[in-house]
């Protein structure tokens, strides 16, 4: 097994006032990663920043930090080359905005990034399923795409199952209403790139939530290792 247990903070449910010192707190309690949330108002009923903010932010934190870019926008092809150039290390898009996710896909790897593919709670896992051994992570939404806060959708479980059987080595992220109280199921599920916006940074102890997150998961991987 390729995969290993990630945890990604969401920084859009940080102070944005102080952005950059709050992806540095975030590291320093050991996100693996941060997850940025780009919103259009067109694809998602909400903006928040684009590769310009991307940019300010790799310039602050250096190039250690992994970005996660999660595209929630209408046009993810016109925004691939900004955000390659802005410092971004994963752009991740969803199935459903673009009608040649293949030419999007070998796009984003030739611009030096890594391939995410998307799906919202509408989408079946099926029809992610001819470009999983083209991109580099399957991001399964557990709420709808737009805006933090929501209920977890524990429904969405049994397409994170079915990727990680059918594809036992992908990358599989989870993002919506992911904290201490659901990661159980995530982890048992098969996903091993965890999301998490309030539950972690909304924290008084960031550390230790992020510490758990990473341990339950941990755990489900091995436990997977030993029962193939």
């Amino acid at each position: 097994m390729a995969y290993s247990a990630r945890i990604g903070p969401s920084i859009l449910s940080s102070d944005l006032s102080c952005l950059g010192s709050e992806c540095v707190r975030m590291m320093e309690c050991g996100a693996d990663y941060l997850h940025l949330d780009v919103m259009d108002g067109h694809f998602v009923p909400n903006i928040t920043f684009g590769h310009p903010m991307v940019e300010c932010l790799r310039k602050c934190l250096g190039q250690e930090p992994f970005f996660d870019m999660h595209m929630m926008v209408s046009r993810p092809e016109q925004w691939v080359k900004p955000m390659a150039a802005a410092g971004a290390n994963q752009y991740t898009f969803h199935l459903e905005a673009t009608s040649n996710p293949a030419a999007l896909i070998k796009d984003i790897k030739e611009s030096g990034m890594k391939a995410g593919l998307a799906i919202k709670p509408g989408t079946t896992v099926e029809e992610l399923a001819p470009w999983a051994n083209q991109i580099d992570m399957a991001l399964v939404m557990t709420v709808e795409p737009g805006f933090g806060g929501q209920k977890f959708m524990e429904d969405m479980m049994p397409k994170v199952m079915w990727l990680r059987n059918q594809f036992p080595s992908l990358d599989i992220e989870v993002d919506g209403g992911v904290g201490p109280d659901t990661i159980h199921c995530c982890a048992e599920a098969g996903a091993n790139m965890i999301v998490s916006g309030s539950a972690v940074i909304g924290s008084d102890d960031p550390r230790s939530v992020i510490a758990h997150l990473r341990s339950v998961v941990a755990e489900a991987i091995q436990k997977r290792s030993l029962d193939r």
